[in-house]
């Protein structure tokens, strides 16, 4: 059995609001907002007893989704906001987009910084880190030239 698609990436944040106008500033769509209190989100998540209000953005070309949590309820456990991108467990998520030097300057109006540098990659990629509200952090790809699979930094290794 093989993995059918990647349906979405949960990310917590503690302003719904603020992740949304990112997220949406970025080209995502926000298709839905809704708050779940009902214990079986709870069995399948592990946090009891959680009242989390939710809010689904979807990628521009229709196939992958953001899906944002605030919690009310229970207490947040750990906060791994500011944490380097070499922790162990932390997560980004890369997007491509059409104009980098435009998105960099629409987000930054926004709050998001650079974490270093925007780099070129052999030609194919302009490429950086940003970290946007909250210290989400997110790639940014532009892709220059045409691309192999040898050479291309989002192709996975086989």
């Amino acid at each position: 059995m093989k993995v059918k698609r990647l349906d979405n990436v949960g990310i917590v944040v503690e302003n719904i609001d603020a992740a949304i106008d990112f997220f949406t500033e970025l080209g995502l769509t926000l298709e839905g907002r809704m708050t779940i209190n009902d214990e079986w989100a709870g069995r399948v998540t592990g946090v009891r007893g959680q009242r989390v209000e939710i809010a689904m953005l979807r990628t521009p070309d229709g196939y992958s989704r953001i899906e944002l949590s605030r919690f009310d309820a229970p207490a947040i456990e750990s906060d791994h906001r500011k944490a380097p991108v070499n922790s162990l467990g932390y997560m980004r998520v890369m997007f491509t987009v059409e104009d980098l030097d435009d998105t960099l300057a629409r987000l930054s109006k926004l709050g998001a910084t650079v974490v270093d540098e925007v780099v070129n990659y052999e030609s194919i990629y302009r490429l950086c880190y940003i970290r946007g509200p909250e210290g989400i952090l997110i790639g940014l790809a532009k892709q220059l030239g045409q691309q192999s699979s040898r050479t291309d930094p989002m192709e996975p290794k086989r």
